[in-house]
């Protein structure tokens, strides 16, 4: 299972981005998007997110 990114919440920041060791995000029309197939669930993206729009 990949982490939920709430499109209406995120505000394209790409913190995210920068801290997923896998690089299984990435901005698609200026949100996160996660690739589930490569998403290892570490959860460290939901740590980075400044607006809580990441959850596992």
């Amino acid at each position: 299972m990949a982490v939920t990114i709430n499109k209406d919440t995120c505000t394209g920041c790409g913190a995210c981005i920068d801290c997923c060791p896998v690089e299984a995000l990435t901005m698609v029309s200026d949100k996160a998007t996660v690739d589930a197939d490569t998403c290892v669930d570490c959860g460290a993206c939901i740590d980075e997110c400044p607006v809580e729009a990441i959850s596992l």
